[in-house]
């Protein structure tokens, strides 16, 4: 990605943003839309925004957004490059005022999210990957620090990231089969696409996501991941890739912030 349009993209994050805690901070409405999941005028508020300024910046390349009609099967698969944005991931941490929520705008290329920003409007961060430079970034006051997930060892304590709103048996499971295998192993609860980016700052190292997620939600992070040198694949052992398929469903899949260290013969089986 061209230093330019990264910095159109960051500004454009930080704008969507500005929109959504200028709603945060009234008395907003919460709609329930088909699949049970919240809206709010801040999800719209950032799409519209979003929309309008990639349509001029990069009007070749068309849009997938999460709060814009979706376009059929047969339209996108004929697309080998698209922009997939979720102005405003975590609607549940934003209606529960947590902070805890994102806007995200991922590039896809041939089925994989090669450059990806996330806004994190409350904190005022935004997150850069560009996965073909190998080069993750957290914006910050005017300050870039280089992002770069911490190296994982077999002796070494484990820290799992998991959803605040999403969890249930089967992970808890989970997190206890790895405190086998571990001679420590604590969990940070966290919304949204933050997950993703705490493994690529090196606060966390694995992500295991037991649970339904939907391309969009996942895009941009996945991104950031993955140029500060982690991994995501999905739990049958298979890359997680986008586009691919009618449904917009993702698999259930791992993410971890070392992409070197030999994961999959230590992680248990999942049940």
């Amino acid at each position: 990605m061209n230093a330019e349009l990264t910095r159109q993209l960051i500004e454009l994050v930080e704008r969507a943003g500005d929109a959504i805690l200028e709603i945060y901070q009234t008395d907003f409405s919460v709609d329930i839309k088909a699949d049970d999941s919240p809206l709010t005028q801040a999800d719209l508020a950032a799409h519209r925004i979003i929309a309008a300024e990639l349509a001029d910046l990069t009007p070749e390349i068309p849009l997938l957004s999460e709060e814009s009609t979706l376009p059929s099967y047969e339209e996108r698969q004929s697309w080998s490059r698209y922009w997939l944005v979720d102005p405003l991931d975590g609607t549940k941490e934003f209606v529960n005022r947590n902070g805890e929520f994102t806007v995200n705008i991922a590039l896809i290329d041939e089925h994989h999210p090669v450059f990806g920003v996330v806004g994190v409007p409350v904190r005022g961060l935004v997150y850069t990957g560009d996965v073909d430079q190998g080069e993750a970034y957290c914006f910050r006051d005017g300050t870039r620090e280089r992002l770069g997930g911490r190296a994982m060892g077999d002796d070494q304590a484990l820290v799992v990231v998991a959803s605040r709103s999403h969890g249930g048996e089967r992970l808890e499971a989970y997190i206890d089969a790895l405190g086998k295998l571990y001679p420590e192993v604590s969990r940070t609860p966290v919304g949204s696409s933050l997950k993703l980016c705490l493994l690529a700052e090196g606060n966390a190292d694995l992500y295991p996501r037991l649970g339904p997620t939907s391309e969009w939600d996942i895009a941009a992070a996945h991104a950031v991941l993955v140029a500060a040198g982690g991994e995501l694949w999905a739990v049958d052992g298979s890359a997680l890739t986008y586009n691919g398929k009618k449904s917009f469903l993702n698999p259930e899949f791992f993410a971890v912030a070392d992409g070197s260290y030999p994961w999959r013969e230590h992680l248990p089986p999942v049940a």
